[in-house]
């Protein structure tokens, strides 16, 4: 009894040997197999909008900061109303995102920026590029900004016009039209410091700008986007702001930037350890213009959001053991749930409902 079992035992062995060989010799045939149905599942779905259910939808498509963090790009958020995507902000790395969460870059219908620190705007070339060759756009995409937008997009214009060129030359105005590159700058300004812009104002659409604080950063603004009866409100770079809390009144959505002081210290202490002052003055001053997890719970319940997304995460956490350090004592300041943002993130909200639906692309 004994022998035939190790019988059975020596003929399983062989076998699995042989079958790890044979996997072994064809792994480059089963890995263009796998290559080919990713592409299949890829480029089949050109309209990736139009299987979402109606209502509004938010991608999390950068979470992260200046600060390089493997699990989060530099920020942007694609934020789908109906059949309509817009990305706010364009962090490094945030078109790379989009196509990994399977949307469709030509199908971005404009792009807002909430201020012209480089980590908001450094991969904004980038996705421009991405839908333009990928729409055939025969127009640039609106880009909405406050003061100082002109310059920014124009110096883009300029720092791409020579690929612009050698693109059209080569697949042709067909397929690259001349007159989709760039960018159409929609330039505003917000009078108070505690005011506001109504930039879309449709039947079932509003995105509207507001004034927050992230001085000496001026200015700079946060958005809020309705869509029928769901609502979502995006802080940008900001302190605990009195603007975000109005402007975020029941919303569903809070998305906040958040900086943890607690981990920031850790790393100037580091710092100043090793005689890097440069670095250790850094981190001390950007403690003085960002919102602590604590502050955008406040807020958040101040408002009496449903649902807190702390994105801009401030500094980069390699661990997910360092989550509960991070968010600190928010849990017991702000009633409902919380999320750390990270890229691939994804909130469904229904038209006509009030429920989240909370998943992953990606």
């Amino acid at each position: 009894m004994a022998q035939s079992r190790r019988r059975r035992l020596v003929f399983f062995l062989v076998g699995a040997l042989v079958l790890a060989t044979l996997l072994y010799w064809q792994r480059g045939a089963i890995a263009l197999r796998l290559v080919e149905n990713g592409v299949d599942r890829i480029t089949a779905n050109a309209d990736p909008i139009a299987a979402l259910p109606d209502g509004l939808h938010v991608g999390i498509c950068g979470a992260g900061s200046p600060m390089t963090d493997a699990h989060r790009a530099g920020p942007c958020t694609a934020v789908i109303a109906g059949s309509r995507m817009f990305v706010f902000d364009v962090g490094s790395g945030a078109a790379a995102r989009l196509l990994r969460m399977e949307l469709n870059p030509a199908q971005i219908e404009a792009v807002f920026l909430t201020h012209y620190h480089s980590d908001h705007i450094d991969g904004l070339g980038e996705l421009l590029m991405q839908r333009w060759v990928g729409a055939a756009a025969t127009q640039p995409p609106r880009v909405f900004g406050p003061t100082g937008l002109d310059s920014v997009v124009n110096g883009f214009r300029e720092a791409y016009r020579l690929d612009q060129s050698y693109r059209t030359q080569h697949h042709g105005e067909q397929l690259v039209p001349p007159s989709g590159f760039g960018a159409d700058p929609r330039e505003f300004d917000i009078e108070s410091p505690s005011g506001r812009r109504i930039l879309i104002d449709e039947d079932s659409l509003q995105i509207v700008a507001f004034a927050v604080d992230h001085g000496p950063v001026a200015p700079a603004v946060g958005y809020r986007i309705r869509y029928k009866d769901r609502t979502v409100v995006i802080s940008g770079d900001t302190r605990r702001s009195k603007d975000v809390e109005r402007e975020a009144k029941n919303a569903d959505l809070l998305l906040h930037e958040a900086l943890s002081m607690k981990l920031v210290q850790i790393l100037e202490n580091g710092f100043d350890r090793h005689g890097r002052s440069r670095y250790a003055q850094i981190m001390r001053d950007i403690r003085n213009y960002h919102s602590s997890p604590e502050d955008a719970a406040s807020v958040a319940e101040a408002a009496s959001v449903k649902r807190l997304v702390l994105h801009h995460i401030v500094p980069p956490l390699p661990l997910e053991a360092l989550k509960p350090e991070f968010v600190g004592n928010a849990p017991t300041i702000f009633s409902g749930p919380i999320d750390v943002a990270r890229d691939g993130d994804w909130y469904s909200l229904p038209a006509g409902g009030d429920s989240i639906i909370v998943s992953r692309r990606p």
